[in-house]
């Protein structure tokens, strides 16, 4: 593949997976399913492995997806929430087992989970008792859903038993039955009410509700599965499983300690059949490494542990007819094209909608509107179309034709060369396109506008006092005009000019991040803005100005110079300027304990008596010294605890590094 095809591609697959990332954690409205968005992941992170020069800091492949909703309380994670690494294939399970056998050697045992399929959820306990229970949010920070938690019934307020540690974390999985959650959407049926999608959209939804008493009447269940404590008394992960259960803690009964890959193979083939015989739903089995040190040793990537992966059974297949082929338009005008079903039973839910990505996909599957069509849906998404029954296509059927015109606008569509999706170049007119860009903008990754929520947004558009996000800042003006809104009273208009007011004071990255510009996600906009120090610089800037700075490529930099060409969009930061938002950094000054590690590199390998790896890290970094990733010829020193991995230790000693405990660390800085 040429570099420049390459480039088109990773984009199209970053800005693909990173919306659906938003429209899974973010809507809890999946559009694509759990296989097809991992072979997505999969084929954008061989791209970046063979051309690392295009990956885009804001990548999927990166970060754990997801983001915070705006109804709780943000709280930090002690111990970020990551994801795990999934595969369909069982020879990609075994290259995982000789990664590990290759890191830490073959003195190992591997426990067997269930994958299940719920919400993710983190439990602190202080001496014996619940005091908080945390959503998994973006995997750094998470919603504060203490009181609704503890309005389920299989999580303990206050645990018993003997050798309860004094303060620890304990992760687990809020879910609904099977048999329960039919029972309910029954029920809501009978009184002509809007069933539920799906069971973890149901769990989803509820533990965020702001009533705990309709919580309360929501049959919810928990497993537990995963303890984080300091100075654990367990060294092992099958040790840890025992002991919650002897505290009062729910854990699954479907587990195993597995002595080689081939024993966990034969879990894996048990449950293929026998999970359809248990009461709630599951997608996998999750392999973990048991030891705990072992854990340490072998440790993460920046999205997921290195010592544990899931393997996902691959979905379920249904026959029905496609009755029509409608189009949407995203934020950035994309125009994504939607698949109307008949409706069919799939995977315990009703499908009516499937998604079609693109004009290629419509292509290569000469999908027509009439044909029966195969979809397959894996949980509780919106499914796929896979295949096209021909032996029952209609006679007089004809082929599908892409838009050339926007479905909302009614612009002429254009396709830039290279890339699969048609866009809608009217950003500064077309509606889908002007609400999303004010909804990014009032976002709580932007300018934090919590008292202007989309629906809101959406109200003030249709009223006409809402045209392009400068419009926000007139709002001050306009009170008379918002309490004549529906549902808008007065607590409810001085909560959003009083929002508006303080979004004032949020830095300049945020603001560029806001502008939704193509291509520039938090971390470009922090790049650029460190770079450029204010926007008119920014603005100034030519295309080798940009690619000048550090991890900007071509794509982001041709984005960023469209961007600013176009009248309007400046116009609208004139006006942001008047309004008094930030459009320069202020520089902080980064005060170091003493500089003794000045010009040093270190490495820290394996588990230690007195210190975290954490903690290790800061004390190196604020007397000078620069942490490595890895073991080179550029790294000074390997600070080596217990149980450091056979491969680092001789990879060391080949390069002749100097390897270090952590008393001589402190030596050093004595």
């Amino acid at each position: 593949m040429q570099h420049q095809e390459a480039q088109k591609l990773i984009a199209e697959l970053t800005a693909e997976l990173n919306q659906h990332n938003y429209n899974y954690y973010v809507l809890a409205m999946p559009t694509i399913s759990d296989y097809d968005f991992d072979q997505k992941l999969k084929q954008l992170d061989a791209l970046e492995k063979q051309f690392p020069d295009l990956q885009d800091p804001d990548s999927p492949t990166l970060k754990v997806g997801g983001e915070i909703t705006k109804s709780f309380k943000t709280v930090k994670h002690k111990y970020p929430m990551l994801s795990l690494g999934n595969t369909y294939s069982e020879q990609e399970l075994l290259d995982f087992d000789a990664r590990v056998r290759k890191a830490i050697g073959d003195n190992f045992e591997y426990v067997c989970e269930l994958k299940f399929d719920g919400l993710s959820m983190s439990f602190t306990y202080r001496n014996g008792k619940l005091i908080q229970a945390v959503t998994r949010g973006d995997g750094t920070k998470g919603d504060d859903v203490t009181t609704n938690v503890k309005t389920i019934k299989t999580i303990p307020h206050q645990l018993k038993g003997d050798n309860i540690p004094e303060e620890f974390e304990i992760r687990g999985e809020v879910f609904i039955h099977i048999a329960a959650f039919e029972k309910l959407n029954a029920e809501r049926e009978e009184n002509g009410e809007q069933p539920f999608a799906n069971p973890r959209n149901f769990a989803s939804g509820t533990i965020k509700m702001q009533d705990s008493a309709e919580v309360a009447r929501r049959p919810l269940d928990c497993f537990l599965y995963f303890l984080y404590l300091e100075n654990a008394p367990f060294k092992t992960h099958w040790e840890s499983l025992h002991a919650i259960k002897s505290w009062g803690f729910k854990a699954s009964e479907h587990a195993k300690l597995c002595k080689s890959m081939d024993e966990v193979l034969d879990f894996i083939h048990k449950y293929e059949s026998e999970r359809h015989k248990l009461s709630y739903d599951i997608d996998g089995i999750v392999i973990k490494v048991n030891s705990y040190a072992q854990q340490q040793e072998l440790g993460f990537t920046a999205k997921s542990p290195r010592w544990a992966i899931s393997y996902k059974y691959k979905a379920e297949e249904v026959e029905t007819q496609l009755l029509s082929i409608t189009y949407q338009v995203g934020r950035t005008g994309a125009v994504t094209p939607v698949a109307n079903l008949k409706p069919v039973q799939l995977a315990g839910t009703t499908v009516k909608r499937a998604t079609l990505h693109n004009a290629n996909e419509i292509e290569r599957l000469d999908v027509r509107a009439g044909d029966t069509v195969l979809v397959e849906k894996g949980g509780e998404i919106i499914p796929k179309i896979i295949k096209v029954n021909l032996d029952k296509r209609p006679a007089n059927s004809q082929p599908t034709i892409f838009t050339q015109t926007c479905p909302e606008c009614e612009t002429q569509l254009i396709r830039n060369e290279g890339e699969a999706a048609w866009y809608c170049p009217n950003d500064t007119g077309c509606p889908p396109q002007i609400i999303g860009k004010m909804q990014h903008f009032t976002g709580r990754k932007a300018m934090n506008i919590d008292s202007l929520g989309d629906e809101t947004i959406v109200q003030l558009y249709n009223a006409e006092l809402l045209h392009n996000i400068s419009d926000i800042y007139a709002l001050k003006d306009k009170k008379v005009q918002l309490l004549q809104l529906d549902r808008m009273g007065e607590k409810s208009a001085n909560n959003i000019i009083e929002g508006i007011e303080l979004s004032k004071q949020m830095p300049f990255e945020k603001v560029l991040f806001g502008l939704g510009i193509r291509y520039v996600g938090e971390t470009v906009a922090k790049k650029l803005a460190q770079h450029f120090k204010d926007i008119d610089k920014l603005m100034q800037a030519n295309f080798d100005e940009l690619v000048a700075v550090n991890e900007i490529g071509t794509r982001i930099a041709e984005s960023v110079i469209d961007y600013f060409k176009i009248q309007e969009h400046r116009l609208v930061i004139e006006q942001l300027k008047a309004d008094g938002l930030q459009f320069t950094i202020e520089e902080k000054e980064v005060l170091l304990e003493s500089n003794k590690l000045d010009g040093k590199t270190f490495l820290i390998s394996g588990v230690f008596e007195n210190f975290s790896r954490d903690a290790l890290k800061d004390l190196i970094e604020t007397n000078g010294g620069k942490m490595l990733s890895s073991i080179s010829s550029k790294l000074n020193f390997l600070v080596a605890g217990d149980n450091m991995g056979p491969s680092k230790l001789q990879k060391a000693t080949d390069l002749n590094i100097p390897i270090i405990s952590e008393q001589e660390l402190l030596n050093m800085l004595n």
